[in-house]
């Protein structure tokens, strides 16, 4: 055997000599810079509503829960025009004090609409404010840009990827160092590193929940595909089983029409040739049928099944499995109504492997309690009723994991006979399984006769 290794080569540079590892992670940082923070940086994003589905929104009333979805602008809003109010109180009243107050309040605004054109704005809003400001204690961030610059970092944060954070506080960084390098000469103090720290904390906790958020997402996202397949994993077993046991009523039937068709012609003296030939045909084609049937068996046959030694069970032998299910500790009573007959092995085997699988979900959901077992022989088909009662002591019942896969089996057996089927609690507590299964007329009389 040939094996071949694949070697990736580092992108040739200008002069056709490979880019070195460093240059390939500065090219890309560079290019997450761009796309996070230049590119589109003005674009119109706005802010959705929140949404009011969570369990505390319903508690709200209806009017109260409409203002509710609105509550994340208001909070952004709400800290704009507080550092704004900080901008007042920081410089004399007039119209500068109005322009560092709008320069405080515009930036947070916008981040509910452009939030990296509102990133953008606040640094040149810090500039502008430190410029034409009289603090002198705190450069190159006054204490109404402080408080607006902080507020822009951490709802951009939100609003965006971690990615994005970490470049925006690298920014600041270099702005801060930069600024109070060149321009801060002569003020007493600089709030670079407050800021830098404080901004820290706050990017973190941001990231970190971006992060967490995201892993719920994605591990709901598998469990949703996870549920998808184990249900669908169910139901083709459920079929496959199905298919496994109507195998065997469906080859007794092909197996009696080969026998009759081979028997026939010697029931009649001096059968016309046209006869026997036509009997011949239906014996090969009960033959052949026969022999197909086994080869789907063995394609839907698992590789521990094995074959069952009894022939597959009927409505008669229903009591034979409510004494097993006694001697489980179950409290089972049975009725029957109507005319009682033979019907089609296949809905004998349905109507059997029904009651028996809502049997044991009584066994297993509902321990301890009693149920009643309803068979009703009407003109059209065949009635079920399972009903158990509430289990005596439902805080000490478990959760079962395997819960709704007899329900899908049941359901699979009653659409193969395009029967009608229901199950859900019953109105005392317990549980009701309620099942038809349409027989012809025809086919009812043939089972009498």
């Amino acid at each position: 055997m040939t094996q071949t290794t694949h070697t990736q080569t580092t992108p040739p540079g200008p002069a056709g000599r490979p880019r070195s590892p460093e240059f390939r992670l500065a090219a890309g940082a560079l290019r997450g810079l761009r796309q996070d923070l230049l590119q589109h940086a003005f674009a119109y994003r706005p802010l959705p509503p929140l949404s009011v589905d969570g369990p505390l929104a319903r508690r709200l009333p209806g009017r109260m829960r409409e203002y509710a979805a609105w509550a994340p602008h208001v909070t952004v809003a709400a800290v704009g025009v507080l550092a704004a109010l900080v901008g007042f109180a920081d410089n004399e009243a007039g119209v500068s004090a109005l322009l560092r107050a709008l320069l405080a309040l515009v930036p947070v605004l916008l981040t509910l609409a452009r939030p990296a054109g509102a990133f953008w704005l606040s640094l040149a809003a810090t500039t502008a404010t430190a410029v034409t400001g009289s603090d002198w204690d705190s450069w190159p961030w006054l204490p109404s840009s402080f408080v607006s610059h902080l507020t822009v970092l951490t709802v951009v944060a939100l609003r965006t990827r971690p990615r994005t954070a970490a470049w925006m506080w690298a920014l600041t960084a270099v702005y801060g160092v930069w600024f109070d390098a060149a321009f801060g000469f002569d003020h007493y103090e600089t709030d670079v590193s407050p800021m830098l720290i404080l901004s820290a904390f706050i990017l973190l906790a941001v990231t970190v929940r971006h992060i967490r958020r995201q892993a719920e997402q994605e591990v709901t996202a598998q469990q949703t595909v996870t549920a998808h397949e184990r249900s669908r994993r169910t139901l083709l077993e459920e079929r496959t089983t199905i298919a496994r046991e109507l195998h065997d009523v469906v080859a007794h039937h092909m197996s009696v029409v080969a026998i009759q068709a081979e028997a026939a012609p010697y029931r009649v003296e001096n059968p016309p040739e046209e006869l026997e030939k036509a009997f011949v045909t239906i014996r090969e084609n009960a033959v052949a049928a026969l022999t197909e049937l086994r080869r789907v068996l063995g394609v839907v046959r698992a590789e521990d099944y094995e074959a069952p030694d009894a022939p597959q069970p009927t409505l008669s032998d229903l009591d034979g499995l409510l004494a097993n299910v006694r001697e489980a500790g179950l409290t089972v009573d049975k009725a029957v109504t109507g005319a009682v007959r033979e019907l089609p092995q296949g809905v004998e085997l349905s109507a059997y492997r029904i009651v028996q699988e809502a049997l044991s979900n009584t066994l297993r959901h509902a321990p301890g309690a009693s149920a009643r077992v309803e068979i009703g022989y009407v003109l059209g088909g065949l009635g079920l009723r399972i009903v158990n009662g509430p289990p005596p002591a439902p805080h000490l019942t478990k959760p079962s994991p395997g819960a709704g896969h007899g329900i899908t089996g049941m359901r699979e057996r009653v659409s193969m006979l395009n029967g009608e089927m229901t199950a859900g609690p019953a109105e005392d507590g317990g549980y009701e399984v309620t099942v038809f299964l349409p027989v012809p007329a025809a086919t009812a009389g043939e089972g009498d006769a």
